[in-house]
């Protein structure tokens, strides 16, 4: 269950957390003033309650060689659907996928090494029972890559920050 709100120390916390991500819980707690012991409680209930979700390393997938992103909907039939997003877990270039509404029933992120690949990729979605058709686009740049800084420094009350320094 998600918790309603951030406090202005909830927000520093997450700043740092995220600017500083490699840093210790001590550290942290030093920059911000309260003892380490207020600081894991705040980031444990922040887990608890599912605001935070992860603890790993960014990681960019064109470094990886994955060097075009795509984004692709899938037009199904409906009772399918179940079977449909269990076959799209299977498919390691399919980086996020949402039901949505509009014309296209399932969005799709897909990474791949080139335009023939993300092609394979979708190809192969196609074939799973149930998919009709696709719609893509693929993306030259991403002008704001995914962020929740600004949103969480807004709902925390904390000033805005450059978007330089922002992720």
């Amino acid at each position: 269950m998600a918790r309603q709100g951030l406090d202005r120390l909830d927000g520093r916390m997450l700043r740092l957390l995220r600017e500083r991500p490699r840093a210790g819980l001590l550290e942290i707690a030093r920059q911000l003033g309260v003892a380490r012991g207020t600081l894991q409680a705040r980031l444990d209930r922040l887990a608890g309650s599912g605001v935070v979700t992860g603890y790993g390393p960014d990681v960019d997938v064109a470094a990886l060689g994955h060097v075009v992103e795509a984004f692709t909907t899938f037009e199904v039939d409906q009772p399918a659907r179940e079977a449909i997003v269990a076959c799209l877990r299977d498919v390691p270039q399919i980086l996020e996928a949402h039901i949505v509404t509009g014309p296209g029933d399932i969005w799709c992120r897909i990474a791949g090494t080139s335009n023939q690949h993300v092609q394979h990729v979708i190809d192969h979605v196609l074939e799973v029972p149930g998919v009709r058709r696709s719609t893509t686009v693929i993306a030259l740049s991403a002008v704001i890559p995914y962020r929740v800084q600004p949103l969480v420094d807004e709902l925390a009350g904390l000033p805005k920050k450059p978007d330089a320094q922002r992720r």
